[in-house]
């Protein structure tokens, strides 16, 4: 499978809050087999943010968009655009664009409270938006069970309680293996997007790698005849 195919373009807030929602979307996405590109996977400051967005559409035939921040917390703060308006490429990327290849597209539009999406963008009426309720495991099960409808080898995927099980060991093991280096959790905390990902492409070929390995071991059992002694 080339890049295209496998890339998955990752539209979501950047705030600290998200932050854990942000890391289980992206240890769904490595653990499915899929490559998640998104704007922090790379910093230049002399690279327009406009034509980063463009690129990262251009090449990834499948994109996930949370619309989480859409509405406003306080009096006088202003809603979030940049997620509505980055939906909108990818969607104008996927309607207009004449190259074949980008008619295959999909998308999967999520939200943190149900239908909130139809008050601030009702374009998107009648799209069939997920809702996470702004809880990782939740944001899991929706991702992985969107990756099955786009695989006709769902046997392939894990189950969402696997991965759910397998994302909080991985962070066991990055808090342990941080601070085994003499590093505190606000260094976790301020992990860059691109270092992180390695941490998880990592751990998680490991593990496939050893889940692969107890599966083929052929089992030590033997088997034994009892006898059984004559009670008369």
């Amino acid at each position: 499978m080339d890049e295209f195919n496998k890339n998955i373009f990752v539209n979501c807030p950047f705030d600290d809050d998200y932050k854990p929602l942000l890391k289980s979307l992206l240890f769904t996405i490595i653990y499915c087999g899929f490559n998640p590109r998104i704007a922090l996977e790379r910093f230049d400051s002399g690279e327009g943010r406009l034509s980063k967005i463009k690129e990262l559409i251009d090449s990834s035939i499948y994109s996930i968009h949370d619309l989480s921040r859409i509405k406003s917390k306080k009096l006088d703060e202003y809603f979030r655009l940049n997620m509505p308006f980055e939906i909108g490429l990818d969607l104008g990327c996927r309607l207009y664009n004449p190259e074949p290849k980008y008619k295959g597209k999909r998308t999967l539009i999520l939200e943190t409270e149900e239908y909130s999406y139809q008050k601030a963008l009702s374009d998107l009426s009648n799209s069939d938006v997920k809702c996470h309720n702004g809880d990782s495991e939740e944001l899991i099960y929706q991702i992985r069970n969107w990756f099955c409808e786009l695989t006709d080898n769902e046997e392939s995927i894990q189950g969402a309680s696997i991965i759910w099980d397998d994302y909080n060991i991985f962070n066991t093991d990055l808090y342990k293996e941080m601070t085994d280096k003499g590093l505190r959790q606000k260094d976790i905390d301020k992990m860059t997007i691109p270092e992180l990902q390695r941490k998880m492409v990592s751990w998680i070929e490991n593990k496939k790698r050893n889940r692969e390995i107890i599966i083929k071991r052929p089992s030590a059992r033997k088997s034994v005849k009892y006898k059984i002694a004559s009670t008369s």
